[in-house]
């Protein structure tokens, strides 16, 4: 099964930016292993909510927003594919996600195609 994983950055960076340069390492370090995990299809990384555009259609209409579509403190920061087993083998990925120990979350979502 494939999981779509969405990585909430919350406080993280802001946390990650008071660590060690050790502690820092070890973050990137962490990463750079699950992106490195079999079943992983790691995504270029996403630029900061703040220079988002959201696009809308309205009547007809293209209307674009600067930022991001919902105001949340918790926004995307990025995202991976991961092909596992079952949910209990992606929750063991996203627990090794180091946004989700300082502030931040990862949401699983089941891939599916609905076209």
């Amino acid at each position: 099964m494939k999981y779509v994983m969405l990585v909430y950055q919350g406080d993280a960076l802001e946390r990650q930016a008071t660590l060690s340069e050790e502690e820092q390492k070890q973050v990137h370090a962490d990463y750079q292993g699950i992106h490195q995990t079999p079943g992983v299809t790691p995504v270029p990384p996403m630029g900061l909510p703040e220079n988002a555009t959201t696009v809308r259609v309205e009547g007809g209409k293209t209307l674009t927003t600067d930022g991001p579509f919902v105001g949340m403190k918790e926004s995307v920061g990025s995202l991976f594919i991961l092909e596992a087993d079952d949910l209990d083998a992606a929750i063991e990925v996203a627990a090794r996600v180091p946004a989700a120990r300082y502030g931040g979350a990862v949401e699983i979502r089941p891939s599916e195609v609905y076209w």
